[in-house]
């Protein structure tokens, strides 16, 4: 509506201040002597508006907002020119520094994230031998610190007295270690669960404002209420792809999220729950790029620049969790990050290598080695064993993709229950219990999950006598026949890891996926090893832990990477490459996401996968005006400017007022104005509602005591004397996106996925063929929200 159709007594000016009353006055912005060095600089007096105002920064970032890509590349751009074209020793220092501290931050990320690592690897092995016994001589060294080198690989062995008089069992009878095993670990798994409970956050719903046609709820309607969500739990991946993707979710990335998952995943996995802490490493490493980023005023105030430097953090918390260095950069590019240009690549680089140069010097596992499971067979392959190979990735895709489908029905199903979702310690005790209960009586599977790999991994030709699977498979009825008692071992650790795993993720406690698939995935390679003989078994071992993984996360070279790091196998790359990717393909075809894609699914994330998302709408033929808006909710968000360029105060906050009903943080308005020479509105601009409610709440005056009008220039900007003596103004011209990017209502929606995804953009104008005129705003969650109606089969 135009201006002079309004009933306002109120009025407002929002950013200068031109005015006679003293009052209005001292909300000026002083101007010092380093202001005006700037500005008799080549920076002109726009940029430098720009560089020290909100323009391009998303103030204080909501629940479930997103950042503008462009804006804060356009922010970033004008604070560089700012201090690049200052003169003087000083700024040519901070010029250097600004150049510099990218990689002085990923430094010391690496650095940082390597110490926890030590710390969460060392406490790890301690607490869980707790189960099974003590040191005598410090309670707080694990067995293998306390035997000096002298553990042997399972604790069947340890029942043999003698072997080890440094470390105290509790008790040498079966069901009385047994018993006190499980005990041990229901106390872990509670203390675990327990302390995720500390980082309990409420949330809004996703697109609240769309149904699965894209359309707005009824304005009129309260927002929905928010959602319940524990920071700390699981692996936190599926929120660091929807935080990298431009998405927000606060103090997910902070220093009690950071101590909480630490503290956590070393009493989770010591539970020998079916879980890893290579996922909450990646977590924890985020969570550390994210302090680090904000000592740095290079990244403190930009959500683009920031979320570079998490993309670096994340490729050192893999490099830690493996000892991969060059995997955990893959990872981060292939699984994680949405945004990796080739400066982003080189930063996560030396990110994890410092990360790995860190923890080979702190040794945590007493090998003075980077290599978790070092292997040697000393036989290759023949042509034949691809066939092998190939059965293996077939396997590992059956797995990968049934794990999905099950693990996301299950976490449908059994976590509404009321009990389960309103206490989920009381989940956690069941799944550690059924755990203990079904791993303890098999000796391969009653070790931590690490552990379990590298016992599998071993080559009996060169191992110990005390490898307790090379005596297994040395003692059948005769040479050469297979240990039946061995095999059935097998058989009932790799079911039994399938259906654990399978309850275990989504759990409340600090937990990866990635340690029990390579489990699984070992146990099976070494049970179809039983029956080929010409090589060692251990090698169908190591392939069958990267197919089923493969199956599950969906990753490809990466994960071919990260294998041959992990034991040193450079020789067997190809066997992986096949089973990879055949893992891939199969899995794919059972279902169409990774188990993280899902996971995000269930938390209920928003999240935008342009490849996902193009597929979904190709089927549909659907065109940009699918996205639009319905009238009501256009009109609601439309300003009408008049050709003064001056807007009542009371108009906008009635506009605020709607938004917040309609229960969104990163919405806004659009402005449009008629031209005496035509009749149809041209767009003039966008106001986001963030930087709407900040120049309302913080930079407005409600009334003057005198009863002075006050007004909102929003277009334009104010210059001396062009305010009224009798009326007081502020320009909110600054705030305010004078060529937002559009699109054609009649464009297919394919234009509309790729401008949000590539371009990072949170909001979109669709105009009318032909005429040009604005016919609808879409911001970001709507398109999402439209995404996911398709997803679950809705007709528009």
């Amino acid at each position: 509506m135009a201006l002079n159709t309004e009933s306002a007594t109120e009025r407002t000016a929002l950013l200068y201040h031109i005015a006679n009353d003293h009052r209005i006055s001292q909300l000026q912005h002083e101007q010092d002597e380093e202001a005006r060095s700037v500005m008799s600089s080549a920076v002109t007096k726009e940029e430098l508006q720009m560089g020290s105002s909100t323009v391009g920064e998303r103030l204080p970032y909501n629940d479930y907002t997103t950042i503008d890509w462009l804006h804060d590349l356009v922010k970033d751009s004008y604070r560089f020119r700012s201090i690049r074209y200052r003169r003087g020793l000083r700024y040519n220092l901070i010029s250097m520094f600004e150049a510099c501290s990218a990689w002085i931050a990923v430094v010391i990320i690496g650095t940082l994230t390597a110490c926890v690592a030590f710390f969460v690897d060392v406490a790890v092995a301690t607490v869980s031998d707790w189960k099974l016994g003590y040191c005598k001589s410090n309670p707080l060294l694990s067995r293998e610190a306390c035997c000096s080198g002298k553990m042997p690989l399972l604790v069947a062995r340890l029942e043999s007295a003698g072997q080890c008089e440094g470390f105290q069992l509790w008790t040498e009878n079966y069901a009385g270690s047994f018993a006190i095993y499980v005990a041990m670990a229901l106390a872990f798994g509670v203390i675990s669960c327990s302390a995720t409970m500390l980082t309990r956050s409420y949330l809004p719903g996703v697109a609240s404002d769309t149904n699965g046609k894209g359309n707005a709820t009824n304005a009129s309607s309260p927002p929905q209420s928010g959602k319940m969500i524990y920071l700390a739990a699981g692996s936190g991946i599926p929120e660091i792809k929807t935080i990298l993707s431009g998405f927000v979710i606060p103090n997910f990335l902070g220093i009690k999220v950071l101590v909480v998952k630490a503290f956590g995943a070393i009493f989770a996995v010591s539970t020998g729950m079916c879980l890893g802490k290579e996922g909450p490493f990646v977590h924890i490493s985020a969570c550390v790029g994210h302090i680090v980023g904000n000592w740095f005023p290079k990244y403190q105030d930009n959500g683009r620049k920031l979320r570079e430097l998490l993309s670096s953090a994340c490729a050192s918390g893999l490099s830690v969790a493996f000892g991969a260095p060059i995997g955990g950069v893959l990872f981060s590019y292939e699984e994680i990050s949405t945004y990796f240009p080739r400066k982003v690549l080189w930063r996560a680089f030396l990110c994890s290598l410092f990360a790995a140069i860190v923890l080979k010097a702190l040794n945590p596992t007493g090998t003075g080695k980077l290599v978790l499971f070092e292997t040697n067979y000393g036989t290759d392959y023949k042509p034949i064993h691809y066939v092998v190979f190939v059965f293996l990735g077939v396997a590992g895709g059956v797995f990968g993709g049934l794990f999905c489908k099950l693990n996301f029905l299950w976490s449908k199903w059994f976590r509404a229950f009321p009990v389960i979702k309103q206490h989920p310690v009381f989940e956690v005790f069941l799944v550690v219990l059924a755990t203990t209960l079904l791993q303890f009586p098999n000796p391969l599977t009653r070790e931590p999950g690490d552990i379990i790999i590298k016992n599998l991994l071993v080559d009996c030709k060169a191992a110990s006598s005390s490898s307790w699977v090379c005596e297994m498979e040395d003692s059948g009825p005769d040479i050469g026949e297979i240990n039946r008692v061995y095999v059935g071992y097998l058989i009932y650790g790799t079911l039994t890891k399938l259906v654990l795993t399978i309850i275990t993720f989504g759990c409340k406690v600090p937990s990866g996926v990635i340690i029990p698939a390579l489990d699984a995935g070992a146990l099976f390679g070494r049970l179809i090893g039983q029956s080929i003989t010409s090589i060692s078994p251990g090698i169908f071992a190591m392939v069958g832990s990267a197919a089923f993984l493969a199956g599950v996360c969906r990753m490809t070279i990466s994960l071919a990477v990260i294998m041959f790091e992990l034991t040193g196998q450079l020789e067997y790359v190809v066997p992986h490459m096949i089973a990879i990717l055949v893992a891939k393909w199969v899995a794919d075809a059972i279902s169409e996401e990774g188990v993280y894609d899902l996971a995000q699914e269930v938390l209920g994330h928003p999240f935008l996968d342009p490849d996902t998302a193009i597929s979904i709408v190709r089927r549909r033929n659907l065109l940009v005006e699918a996205l639009i808006p319905p009238k009501q909710t256009m009109d609601e968000i439309t300003v009408h400017v008049p050709l003064t360029n001056k807007v009542s105060q009371s108009l906008l906050e009635q506009k605020l007022e709607q938004l917040h009903n309609r229960g969104l943080m990163d919405a806004g308005l659009v402005l449009v104005q008629v031209h005496s020479h035509s009749e149809i509105p041209t767009l003039q601009g966008y106001i986001s509602q963030s930087e709407l409610e900040f120049g309302l709440t913080k930079l407005c005056p409600r009334r003057s005591s005198d009863g002075s009008e006050f007004q909102i220039r929003l277009l334009g900007h104010l210059v001396d004397g062009d305010a009224s003596p009798d009326t007081l103004e502020v320009d909110l011209s600054p705030f305010v996106d004078r060529t937002p990017l559009s699109i054609c209502a009649k464009a297919p929606l394919e234009y509309a996925v790729e401008m949000f995804s590539k371009l990072g953009l949170r909001y979109l104008m669709v105009t009318e063929e032909g005429t040009s005129r604005l016919t609808g705003v879409v911001i970001k969650k709507r398109l999402v929200g439209l995404l996911e109606g398709l997803r679950e089969g809705k007709e528009d």
